[in-house]
Parts: C-alpha cells; sequence; structure tokens
C-alpha cells in the first residue's frame, strides 16, 4: 500500500503504486502516474498529464508538470515523462511540453537535478546528466547523455548540449555545445575537451585520441565547420565514441559554442 502522509492530498485519478511515498502537504493531480519506489518529499506539487516511472527522488518543494512558462500555450494537453532512478533537489521545476513542437517534456533515466534547477517546456534529458545548483534549460533544449552543466548555467532555447559535455558554472550557452567539449564563460567559449571525464567513465586511449583529433578539426585546424563536420564523420566509421558526433550533427541548427 502507497505510504501517502493524512495531510497530503492525492487526486481520486491520479495512479500510484502500491510503494510510492508521498511526504506532508504535497499535491497529486488528477492526470499524474507515478511508478513503485517513488519518494515525494513534503510540499511538492505534481500535476499536469505527467507520467513518472520508477525510484525517482523528489525532494521539498519541487514543482513537476506545471504549465509551460509559454504565452502561446492556450492550456492545450501536452505531456511530461521521467523515466527511472532520477533526483530531483529542493525547488527544482519542470514543466510540460507546448503544441508548438512535440508537446512534451522527457526527462530520461539516473539524471541528477540539483536544488534550483529548472528544466523548461519541450526539453530532452538523456541519461546520466547532471544539472547543479540553479542550472536553467530555457525551452526546446535537448541535453545529451552524462552532460554536466555547472551551478548557475543557463542554456538558450532551440538549443543542444552533447553527450560528455561539460559547462563551467555561470556559463550563458547561446549555440549548441558539441559532445566531450567543455566551455564556460558569458557567453561561453570552448576551453578543451572533457579528457577526465572520458577516463572516468571507462573510455580507453584510443576513444580519448580520437576525440582529441574530433576538437582539433573543430576548433584548431583551421578548416570550414562543413570539412571539420564531414571528416568527423568519416572518422566514426572506425570508432564507437566518434559516434556521438555523428548524434549531435543530426540535431545541431545553432551553429556551435566557438
Amino acid at each position: 500500500m502507497a505510504n501517502i502522509h493524512p495531510s497530503a492530498i492525492i487526486d481520486p485519478k491520479a495512479v500510484l503504486a502500491e510503494d510510492v511515498s508521498v511526504g506532508p502537504f504535497s499535491i497529486i493531480g488528477p492526470k499524474v502516474q507515478i511508478d513503485a519506489g517513488t519518494v515525494i518529499d513534503s510540499h511538492c506539487v505534481i500535476t499536469g498529464n505527467t507520467k513518472i516511472g520508477k525510484n525517482n527522488r523528489f525532494y521539498p518543494y519541487c514543482a513537476i508538470g506545471c504549465d509551460p512558462q509559454d504565452k502561446k500555450y492556450a492550456n492545450e494537453p501536452t505531456l511530461l515523462e521521467i523515466g527511472h532512478g532520477n533526483t530531483f533537489f529542493h525547488n527544482v521545476t519542470v514543466s510540460t511540453g507546448t503544441a508548438q513542437d512535440n508537446g512534451i517534456t522527457r526527462v530520461g533515466d539516473d539524471n541528477w537535478i540539483m536544488a534550483y534547477a529548472h528544466i523548461a517546456h519541450d526539453c530532452v534529458l538523456g541519461n546520466h546528466v547532471i544539472l547543479a545548483n540553479s542550472a536553467t534549460l530555457a525551452g526546446h533544449v535537448t541535453v545529451g547523455d552524462y552532460a554536466i552543466l555547472g551551478g548557475l548555467t543557463a542554456v538558450h532555447q532551440f538549443c543542444t548540449i552533447g553527450e560528455h559535455a561539460m559547462a563551467g558554472g555561470g556559463s550563458i550557452i547561446v549555440q549548441d555545445l558539441p559532445p566531450f567539449v567543455m566551455c564556460e564563460g558569458n557567453r561561453a567559449i570552448a576551453r578543451g575537451f572533457n579528457a577526465e571525464g572520458m577516463k572516468r567513465r571507462g573510455f580507453n586511449e584510443q576513444d580519448i585520441k580520437a576525440v582529441k583529433s574530433a576538437y582539433r578539426l573543430l576548433y584548431r585546424s583551421g578548416i570550414s565547420y562543413d570539412d571539420a563536420v564531414a571528416q568527423i564523420q568519416e572518422q566514426a566509421q572506425s570508432n564507437v565514441a566518434l559516434m556521438a558526433f555523428v548524434r549531435f550533427f543530426a540535431l545541431s541548427t545553432r551553429g556551435i559554442v566557438r
């Protein structure tokens, strides 16, 4: 049986797995589905057309599935989907999607979303992403697996953050950030590639050398962006790590952080 505090308000139409825990003064709306093992602390609001997977943790004062902060929004039945094993710390906000996009905001698995972070409408987060305190994603942002955004980082709408990329605290990102690339500053500029992160995640020396070569093609070779993309795509045929660049190039539309 679900562990529901007497002061919590759960709409009768909400669907909660038997072992979901809901703390004092939290509110669960009628169109919410929450799977097994998820823990919701006190004073959380989970509303909207929201589907939450297994073993997630919501710390106090999270606001999940609220209406998008978009003036074009006109109460369309848009969605929020959250996967498994995510942690949402205090005061995190996550919006549903908008009809102007695919109508859905998606958060994958095993993400670590720290206090006061905001995930806006139509964002797509992969897996194992870290958003540090007060990191903010505008609408329609895509964040690849294992990306790390430092505290107070802000990402412009429609930007793509590549897999294993890293942004230093306070970065203002207004263009796409390629995989493995580290950036910092206002406006953010490239500061090398994430070799240490690759080592920690088990990439071998060959992978690290391949990514270093790709970084040099994009930032040090002096050739055009299109020529660098073509060469990296060709090299990706013999190195799996470089497929992260291929996936990024397929999504990137705003030019890259330089």
